[in-house]
Parts: C-alpha cells; sequence; structure tokens
C-alpha cells in the first residue's frame, strides 16, 4: 500500500488518481501509525512551507515522516513536498524543514516572470539512477516561486534539472529518499513514468 499523506496542503485527488491509474492501492494518512506501515509514502505539497511544517507538526508526524525514511522505504516528495525535504526555507521568513537531505529553499530572484509556471524541459544528470531510468527526456510542469538552491554542497542528490534563467532542480534523490519539484502528475507521459517507477520501488519493498 503506498502512504499519500493527508495534511491539510497537499493536491490529494490528482496524485492518487495517478496512482491509480498506474494500478496500484493507496489510502490517505494522517497518522504516524499508518504512515509507518505503508510500502511507500508521498508526501504532496501546495501553499506555504511555514505553514506546511506547521500542519506537520500538529499532526505529530515529523518524527514518523523521519522515522520512515529511515526504514529504506522510499519516500517522495512532490512540490511543496519536495522542498520540505530540505533543511530549511526562507518563504515568508525561515523554516526548518524535515532535514532529509541537504539544502536550502530560496526565492527566485531577478527580472522575470515569477512563480514559474508552466512546462519545461527537464535534462537528467543522473541516468542511472533508478528513479528516473528509462525515462524520456521531455517537459514536465512546474508552479512554483521558491526552488532549491543547488550549490557545491548537494550537486550529488541532483537528478534531473530544468533551465528557467538558472539551473532549478526537478528531481531529487539520495538513497530511498526523492522529491520532483514539478508535478508529476500533471506532466503528461514523462510525469506517469516518473511515478511508475517510484511505485515500483515500492512494490519491490513490499517484497
Amino acid at each position: 500500500m503506498i502512504a499519500i499523506i493527508d495534511y491539510g496542503m497537499g493536491n490529494l485527488y490528482s496524485v492518487s488518481k495517478a496512482i491509480e491509474r498506474l494500478g496500484h492501492s493507496y489510502e490517505f494518512v494522517s497518522s504516524g501509525e499508518d504512515l509507518l506501515r505503508a510500502d511507500g509514502v508521498i508526501l504532496p505539497g501546495v501553499g506555504a512551507f511555514g505553514d506546511a511544517m506547521s500542519n506537520l507538526r500538529d499532526l505529530k508526524l515529523v518524527d514518523p515522516i523521519r522515522q520512515y525514511a529511515g526504514t529504506g522505504k522510499p519516500l517522495l516528495g512532490i512540490c511543496l513536498g519536495m522542498q520540505l525535504l530540505f533543511e530549511s526555507s526562507s518563504e515568508y521568513g525561515e523554516h526548518q524543514g524535515l532535514g532529509l537531505l541537504p539544502g536550502h529553499i530560496r526565492r527566485f530572484t531577478g527580472d522575470y516572470k515569477i512563480p514559474h509556471m508552466g512546462w519545461n524541459k527537464l535534462s537528467f544528470l543522473q541516468k542511472e539512477n533508478r528513479i528516473v531510468d528509462g525515462v524520456d527526456q521531455g517537459y514536465v510542469y512546474f508552479v512554483h516561486s521558491y526552488f532549491l538552491q543547488p550549490d557545491d554542497t548537494n550537486r550529488e542528490i541532483l537528478l534531473a534539472a530544468a533551465d528557467y534563467y538558472q539551473e532549478v532542480p526537478g528531481v531529487v534523490g539520495r538513497g530511498n529518499v526523492y522529491g520532483m519539484q514539478f508535478h508529476p502528475e500533471k506532466s503528461g507521459d514523462v510525469g506517469m513514468k516518473l511515478l511508475d517507477n517510484f511505485t515500483d520501488l515500492c512494490a519491490k519493498a513490499r517484497v
């Protein structure tokens, strides 16, 4: 079973329907106990970083998510959910994240349109990683004003990136923890193949 974390800030419908189309069962979970019995966990997210972390703390989900990451079973953050995997964010003040991956979330700055919204082409940086294995290079759908600022301390976790006036991490991963800044469930064949790869990892974790 794939658990989709319901903490009041995720686009649960589109994510769950994508998982359903891939032929896998899922449950919406809001407790640590339910989360920890899953074969794979998806942390979706739409909204502000600080509010999301506050909701996770109120539901007492922060420690279970960290504990789950330590089991070796697959964990995927989508959009804001990906950002929450990192150490901190400067969105409306400084906020501590889950700290599962190294790096900090910063706002786009420059004389261009913010938020970054629309279809951008992914370039794969580590094609041998299982989450991107067999995925054809193509376009995916982004909607965000904040992004992981890549630097020398976190480049090893960058699996795919897009170009939006700078390098924008699109897919990240280390061990069993993955993140996608775009919405794979809204990104056509490329996004569905990425989700399919993730569900395959979940199925292997069940064995």
